[in-house]
């Protein structure tokens, strides 16, 4: 039943639809603090759905045909942002038991032993001997001293920390994760992110590599010059390992307006992109921006309601396009600054 629905909703050729998943990690096994994160038991029976539901494309080939208006009927591609090392450990295993491609976006400046500034918060709180963290030592407004005893308080502290700093310039978000690991005494990890060799990895695996930029930051708070350094360092860099071109690229956080902006667009063009990957929600048509392709992934655990939620996804998107950054006079060339 569902895959007819999907058939109607998802034709071929010049009125197809392509659904794009936006994935981060695939844990070994569930984790209390994020139990709604994907693990490895979960993500194979999401694997097996989407090969009976759908054409599960690689996304170059998928924008190739969104262009030429050549599409199949359902049509699907899987993306992974950020580049965490159980994307090559756990995932691919699964991804190649069910013959699927996935694309892995990757921030390059956290390659061979780098943490995010998101992990440094979240491993701080989660491997701490403390009892409690004197988080108004940070001088973040509102931050109090809060136990950290149970998984519970666990997370609400770093749910916490993450809400108030999430859009904190770059470098001042990271000092305020390390300055938390020093009071939580714990060693950012090491290991949370892809070494140099994983890439290439799941390169010659057959998963296609995507940049996200060197270092994750907001693009819409930076001028043009360091969009451009960030975007064009982590293509030049990713070429490099798989000695290949890498066309595809995915905006850090992803949303319109609030994370990239008309001048992010133009960088990400000239840069010689063929096609850029936002966070809103929806589906991609012929008519849709390739360097706005939204993306969408179901959070429901049963089968029926995971592809009841994609449906809904392809009948909302079609009701109510996916939200876009407007492109103005001068965009293109990619030289206005914020």
């Amino acid at each position: 039943m569902l895959k007819s629905l999907f058939s109607a909703l998802s034709p071929a050729g010049r009125r197809a639809r392509l659904s794009i998943l936006i994935l981060h990690r695939v844990l070994a096994a569930p984790d209390p603090l994020f139990p709604n994160e994907i693990d490895a038991r979960r993500f194979d029976a999401i694997c097996d759905w989407l090969r009976s539901w759908f054409n599960v494309l690689p996304l170059d080939a998928a924008v190739r045909g969104l262009r030429a208006e050549s599409l199949p009927e359902r049509a699907l591609s899987i993306t992974f942002d950020d580049g965490y090392a159980d994307n090559r450990t756990v995932a691919l295993p699964i991804l190649q038991r069910h013959r699927l491609s996935a694309t892995i976006f990757v921030a390059t400046g956290y390659l061979d032993g780098g943490c995010m500034w998101n992990d440094i918060l979240v491993e701080a709180v989660r491997r701490s001997p403390q009892s409690r963290l004197p988080l108004q030592e940070l001088g973040l407004p509102a931050l109090v001293s809060m136990p950290i005893e149970s998984p519970a308080q666990k997370r609400a502290v770093i749910d916490a920390l993450i809400r108030s700093s999430m859009y904190l310039p770059h470098d001042q978000r990271t000092a305020l994760a390390k300055r938390l690991a020093e009071l939580a005494g714990v060693e950012p990890s090491t290991d949370l992110m892809m070494s140099s060799t994983q890439v290439v990895e799941l390169h010659r695996a057959g998963m296609q590599i995507g940049a996200h930029t060197v270092s994750h930051p907001i693009l819409a708070q930076l001028d043009a010059i360091a969009v451009r350094a960030e975007v064009v360092e982590s293509k030049r860099r990713l070429e490099g390992l798989i000695g290949e071109r890498v066309g595809l690229f995915a905006y850090p956080n992803g949303r319109p307006e609030t994370d990239f902006s008309a001048a992010t667009l133009g960088v990400v063009r000239a840069a010689g992109f063929d096609a850029a990957m936002s966070t809103a929600w929806g589906c991609a048509d012929a008519r849709t921006d390739l360097f706005q392709l939204p993306r969408f992934t179901p959070w429901d655990r049963s089968r029926l309601r995971f592809g009841a939620r994609l449906a809904g996804n392809l009948m909302a998107s079609r009701r109510r396009p996916p939200r876009m950054v407007e492109h103005s006079a001068g965009s293109g060339d990619g030289l206005r600054a914020h």
